[in-house]
Order: C-alpha cells, then sequence, then structure tokens
C-alpha cells in the first residue's frame, strides 16, 4: 500500500495552537501521531511525507523514524532542514526530494509540499498532493466539489493520520 501525510511537526508544541490540534503537549502529540501511523502502515508500504515531518533537529527526527513503520520518502517542506544537518543519517529515507510524480493505478501523482494552482497532466486526470497550509477536511471536501483534483494531505485535514492512494481515489470518484 501506499499512504500520504505532511505536517506532522513532531515536538512542535506551537502547531497545537496554531492548527487547533486535540492535544496537550507535543510529547501526547508525538504518541497520538506515532500510534495512528503504526495503525496503519506495514513494514513494507511505502510512506511519503510531503514535509515538515519535524523542525526540531536530527537527533529527534531520528528517535522518532526509528518508531515508525513503513518505507518513507520525504519531499522537504519549509521545516525539515534536519535533512541537511551532518548529524542525520539519510538512510532513513528510500528518497529525498523537493517533488515528486508517482503513478499508481494508471493515475498519476503529483508531490509537492506546497499547493500549486496547475500540475503536470492537470487536465489528464492526475492528482495535486500537497500539505503546508494545515487545512482541515473541508478543504478537500470544497476542491472536490469545483472539480479540482487537489488534495491535502496534511494530518490536520486526515484526522491525524496518513491517508492512502487508495483513499484519494475513492474521494474523488464519488
Amino acid at each position: 500500500m501506499i499512504y500520504f501525510t505532511s505536517d506532522l511537526h513532531f515536538y512542535h508544541d506551537n502547531v497545537i495552537k496554531f492548527a487547533n490540534r486535540p492535544y496537550k503537549n507535543s510529547e501526547q502529540m508525538n504518541q497520538a501521531l506515532i500510534k495512528n501511523w503504526n495503525d496503519k502502515v506495514g513494514a513494507n508500504d511505502e510512506i511519503y511525507i510531503l514535509g515538515d515531518f519535524t523542525m526540531k533537529g536530527a537527533e529527534l527526527a531520528t528517535e522518532i523514524l526509528s518508531q515508525l513503520k513503513g518505507k518513507k520518502h520525504l519531499i522537504k517542506g519549509n521545516h525539515d532542514r534536519f535533512v541537511q544537518s551532518p548529524a542525520f543519517e539519510n538512510w532513513w529515507f528510500e528518497s529525498v526530494s523537493d517533488y515528486q510524480q508517482i503513478s499508481y493505478h494508471s493515475t498519476r501523482f503529483i508531490l509537492f509540499h506546497y499547493p500549486i494552482l496547475e500540475w503536470n497532466q492537470f487536465f489528464r486526470g492526475s492528482i495535486h498532493l500537497h500539505g503546508h497550509q494545515h487545512n482541515h477536511a473541508d478543504y478537500n471536501l470544497m476542491n472536490r466539489e469545483k472539480g479540482i483534483r487537489r488534495y491535502d494531505v496534511g494530518v490536520d485535514a486526515n484526522n491525524m493520520s496518513l491517508v492512502s492512494a487508495e483513499e484519494i481515489l475513492e474521494f474523488f470518484n464519488q
């Protein structure tokens, strides 16, 4: 299975207030996000993190990554400076990039941390996945109602969890 997520912001107390997350502190948030991740993901699943994993440095990033199942890919966001640190070992990720395109069941997914207005194969059914904005579920519903195949995979828009490629395809085929 392929999963997507974004804007986890591990160890970031301020994001709780900013995004109105249902946690008392970052320790509680970290534990809940790890549990939600590991309840869905198997060892061989592919997970694309579309940025803002943590802004707290290489050591804490490694501490969290060591607890998460699956084969992880990072599409860098504006808070992912830890990957440039000499203290961070990039082998935790299968790939690290600014932008990626993948195909799943004949659908092209455009992966970028930031939402964009138009993307490769925009008029041919491709789907743009992003994070960054800390939207809630209504954002994805509004895009679908307008015929825009853009989806916020951030945890704030997806019940504090990851979303699968299958769920996204089903969402747009309703």
